[in-house]
């Protein structure tokens, strides 16, 4: 196949972020797509055979129109809109970009970054349950929260109820010194986190004192009906069967619900089986209720954890694999 050769327009205001610090985006884009990438005077020309220099042009056109808008491109935008490139899908990162669900207290914008995260988004306007699987750093806590809070503003809910099981991570913390709250808040921190980037400490402090906004263990909502309120749910698979059943049954009128969870961090007892497992199966039929699965290819975070989390699926497959054969040679042998 011959080399090609064309040319694009790149503003000069926009070039430093489009390449990045030192060029290492368009680096990355060279690297990835073997071309040569040449700017000059607000032009940028693009060399190598065909294939790739229409992929070159279409995820610099991309990553152009992003800054035009005023977004600050980072590595997880280049490396998502290369995947999107790469995978010739007539997806396109600024259908997703569009989609502004609201902004932090720093006036920085909270847009869902992928089409799994766009989805995830889409579910919970549409449906009254939605179930957001996948791994960490795939934002599924993060916008929940965003898509809470803007319902609230927007007076769409009365009240923001956030919860999770009160379970360690795989140790024994012991003894905790304090009040009740004190005891509670280490399990409940990351809540607090997205909460005050999002909202700010004071108006959740305001509106926390009025019960507008409740952040508690799952073992509190026993016994109680929540009514025309955004109910969070997270760290979901360390639920057990009986405690998903008694959650998903406190649901009352002009409700909306959120369940997160990843599978793969189950902090239960060995043994134990998880209540999101079991609710998954239970519910995935029902109306109303959608459940949508984030992969690796969702995480946007820094992009070692990408690779972190891509390392561990695969690990977790080949385990399985040879679990399995292992398994079939033993039933062979019985035989």
């Amino acid at each position: 196949m011959g080399i090609l050769e064309t040319e694009i327009e790149i503003p000069a205001e926009h070039e430093r972020n489009v390449f990045g610090q030192f060029d290492v985006f368009a680096k990355k884009i060279e690297r990835t797509l073997h071309v040569t990438l040449i700017a000059r005077d607000g032009k940028v020309k693009i060399l190598g055979d065909e294939r790739n220099v229409e992929r070159a042009e279409r995820t610099l056109t991309q990553l152009t129109e992003l800054s035009r808008r005023g977004n600050v491109i980072q590595e997880q935008n280049v490396d998502y809109t290369l995947s999107l490139t790469m995978d010739d899908s007539t997806e396109s990162v600024l259908e997703i970009d569009k989609d502004l669900i609201c902004y932090t207290l720093q006036g920085k914008p909270i847009k869902p970054k992928t089409l799994g995260q766009k989805k995830y988004v889409d579910a919970i306007r549409e449906d009254m349950i939605t179930f957001g699987l996948g791994p960490a750093g795939t934002g599924k806590t993060y916008l929940a929260m965003a898509m809470a809070i803007t319902a609230f503003k927007q007076n769409e809910v009365g009240r923001i109820i956030l919860t999770r099981p009160a379970i360690e991570a795989g140790e024994k913390l012991g003894f905790l010194p304090g009040d009740l709250q004190s005891k509670i808040d280490p399990y409940l921190r990351p809540l607090y986190d997205a909460l005050y980037q999002i909202m700010g400490a004071e108006s959740f402090q305001k509106n926390s004192e009025k019960g507008l906004i409740e952040v508690a263990p799952l073992a509190y909502m026993r016994g109680r009906t929540l009514d025309n309120a955004f109910i969070i749910l997270d760290e979901a698979q360390n639920t057990t069967p009986a405690q998903m059943k008694m959650f998903l049954t406190r649901i009352g009128f002009g409700s909306k619900v959120v369940i997160t969870g990843d599978s793969t961090q189950k902090d239960l007892p060995s043994g134990q089986t998880s209540g999101l497992d079991v609710a998954i199966n239970v519910v995935k039929n029902i109306d109303g209720i959608s459940i949508c699965q984030l992969t690796s290819r969702d995480v946007v975070r820094h992009p070692l954890v990408q690779k972190i989390v891509k390392a561990y699926e695969d690990y977790e497959q080949k385990t399985k694999l040879k679990k399995k054969r292992s398994k079939d040679r033993r039933k062979r042998y019985e035989r």
